[in-house]
C-alpha cells in the first residue's frame, strides 16, 4: 500500500497508534494487577477468603467484586487464572464471572424505563441465578475430578 498511495498509508498509520495509545493504559493496568496479585495474593490468602473453608464471606465477596467490577473481562483473565491456581473454588468464579452482568450504571437507566420493582427482582434473581450457577459448576468440577482420579 506504500507504493500505490502513500497518504493513506500515512493515515493508517497514525490510526494504528492511536488505538496503540488507547489500549496502552489498560495493558499498564493488567500489569498493575499481575504485580498487586503476585505481592499480596499469597495462595494462604486466597484459600482463606476464597478457597474451601471461605464460606459465606467468599460467595459475597465474589457476588459484589462480580457487580462492582466495570473492566473488560480480558483484563481479568489472568488474576482469576493465577486465583484460581492458589485455591480459589470453581463456584466463586463463576459466580464473580454470571455477576459481572449486573452493572452498577445500569440500574438508573432500567428504573426510567421498566420500574424499580422490575429492576430489583431482576437484579436478586440474578445474583440468585449467580449462585445455582456456581453450585451446578462446582458440581461438574467435581465430577470430573473423581472421574480423572478413578481413571488413573
Amino acid at each position: 500500500m506504500f507504493f500505490f498511495d502513500i497518504e493513506k498509508t500515512y493515515r493508517s498509520l497514525k490510526v494504528s497508534l492511536n488505538i496503540i495509545v488507547q489500549i496502552l493504559p489498560i495493558l499498564f493496568l493488567v500489569i498493575f494487577l499481575l504485580w498487586v496479585s503476585n505481592y499480596f495474593l499469597k495462595p494462604k490468602t486466597v484459600l482463606k477468603y476464597l478457597g474451601k473453608e471461605s464460606g459465606v464471606k467468599g460467595w459475597l465477596l465474589s457476588i459484589t467484586m462480580g457487580i462492582v467490577n466495570h473492566d473488560s473481562i480480558y483484563t481479568w483473565y489472568p488474576l482469576l487464572k493465577k486465583l484460581r491456581n492458589h485455591g480459589m473454588r470453581t463456584c466463586l468464579l463463576a459466580v464473580f464471572l454470571y455477576n459481572r452482568g449486573v452493572k452498577i450504571p445500569l440500574p438508573p437507566i432500567m428504573i426510567y424505563y421498566f420500574g424499580i420493582v422490575f429492576v430489583v427482582v431482576l437484579t436478586v434473581y440474578m445474583i440468585i441465578a449467580s449462585v445455582i450457577e456456581g453450585k451446578l459448576i462446582e458440581t461438574i468440577d467435581h465430577i470430573l475430578c473423581m472421574e480423572r482420579v478413578n481413571s488413573v
